[in-house]
């Protein structure tokens, strides 16, 4: 798939710092060649979950460390927004297709949360590429 065919993905959570900026990362580094990925918050506070960008680190090899908050209106309108599962209501971004992966946030919680969480985003993002090659 030539790069420029790639399908914009948005992982929108509330604040922006964690599950998000993970399935970001994910996408960018194992999908690449079929997402062009962004994350945002729809009200943001604070930056990236530390935490987060140590497991992605340690786990994945994925340095995450300049990885900022986003709202919305900073990243360009997507062909897919998933809502992570924090219960965020997107504003109305565009004729997009629309899923909500209903992840547990793991922040404040022991490092296999986190790695569940990558887990689970990876599995997500792997039916979600299979489904769109067919």
């Amino acid at each position: 798939m030539r790069k420029e065919q790639r399908i914009r993905i948005a992982f929108i959570c509330i604040h922006n710092s964690c599950r998000s900026q993970m399935a970001e990362a994910l996408a960018e580094a194992f999908f690449g060649g079929i997402f062009e990925s962004y994350s945002a918050g729809t009200d943001i506070s604070g930056g990236v979950n530390k935490d987060a960008v140590r497991i992605m680190k340690e786990r994945y090899g994925i340095d995450m460390n300049g990885h900022t908050a986003k709202t919305i209106s900073d990243i360009p309108v997507p062909d897919i927004a998933v809502r992570m599962g924090c219960g965020v209501e997107c504003p109305y971004i565009g004729p997009v297709r629309i899923e909500d992966w209903g992840l547990a946030d793991p922040s404040g919680k022991d490092d296999g949360e986190y790695v569940r969480t990558a887990g689970d985003i990876l599995k997500k993002l792997q039916e979600l590429s299979s489904e769109l090659r067919r």
